[in-house]
């Protein structure tokens, strides 16, 4: 199975994952600074700035782009519970 460094710059810290893993996944597990509301029905509390390799996650779905949009996301945003690492990639939290 393909692997990729995922970086967070808030925390320092590097990790490889699988191809295909969502950024919040691992985020939650380090304990970084991309929060989440998503349990709680708060939909758009995940966004996270992507400082690096936006070409190596998924392609927004219309639900994430739509999302972004109503929160007036920038080109560099993207949502940890929908962005899935295809190669190496930096973010912190937005």
């Amino acid at each position: 199975m393909a692997k990729a460094e995922l970086h967070f710059t808030d925390i320092n810290v590097t990790v490889t994952v699988p191809a295909g893993t969502r950024v919040i996944e691992i985020s939650d597990r380090l304990n970084s600074g991309i929060i989440y509301g998503c349990r709680e029905g708060d939909c758009g509390t995940c966004l996270m700035k992507v400082v690096e390799g936006m070409e190596n996650l998924t392609e927004p779905s219309a639900l994430e782009t739509k999302i972004l949009k109503e929160h007036f996301a920038g080109k560099d945003t993207r949502l940890a519970c929908q962005a899935q690492v295809l190669g190496d990639v930096a973010v912190r939290p937005a």
